[in-house]
């Protein structure tokens, strides 16, 4: 979960971005462990205002990735078509924030060996987030067939301690910002330099 809420500042550029929904993929099987627990493979943020593809959270930001990089002709791996979709079922899909139904099916299509969240949707939508009301489990349970392989394991609310932070200051004006972040003019949280500035994001 580590990887995924650290995505947040290699891929966005900012420990408090708008849209803090970060994913990691993870070999949890390959070789010796490094210190977080498995062989990073890919990482995904929410782009959707960044690139204006309105289907780029960050689950499916993922996935792509992992796409992209299981089958480059000069990446590590350079497997085919096929290949790329049996790895997937290898992989730890970790994501800072409970997946919408599109990304949950998408999750689900993969058919990664474990989906993990942190913050959940009802929780989101608490804070005043626009989510479509429907649980991942949900989506999971209804996906008939589409487990090809497995049935992904689900593991959700972990270490929400970490990630609610990210979700609650975006639609609530005394909402607390995320460590590293504070309040700037137009009430949006912005990352605080070395020197006390803060970047507006």
């Amino acid at each position: 979960m580590a990887r995924a809420k650290a995505a947040l500042g290699e891929l966005a550029g900012t420990p408090c971005p708008f849209a803090a929904f970060g994913a990691a993929v993870v070999n949890h099987t390959a070789g010796p462990a490094d210190d977080d627990g498995g062989e990073l493979v890919c990482l995904g943020v929410n782009s959707v205002r960044r690139d204006g593809n309105p289907t780029l959270h960050g689950e499916v930001a993922a996935i792509n990735n992992c796409t992209s990089i299981l089958t480059s002709p000069d990446g590590p791996y350079k497997y085919n078509g096929q290949q790329a979709l049996d790895a997937l079922t290898q992989l730890s899909l970790y994501t800072t924030a409970e997946a919408c139904p599109m990304c949950a099916s998408a999750i689900a299509q993969a058919n990664f060996a474990e989906y993990i969240f942190a913050t959940s949707i009802p929780d989101l939508i608490s804070w005043g987030w626009p989510q479509i009301s429907i649980r991942s489990l949900e989506v999971f349970e209804r996906s008939a067939g589409v487990q090809r392989r497995q049935v992904t394991r689900i593991v959700q609310g972990v270490l929400r301690e970490e990630t609610d932070p990210l979700f609650q200051w975006q639609f609530q004006a005394r909402g607390e910002c995320p460590r590293g972040c504070a309040r700037e003019g137009k009430g949006v949280c912005g990352a605080v330099k070395e020197d006390g500035e803060h970047d507006e994001l």
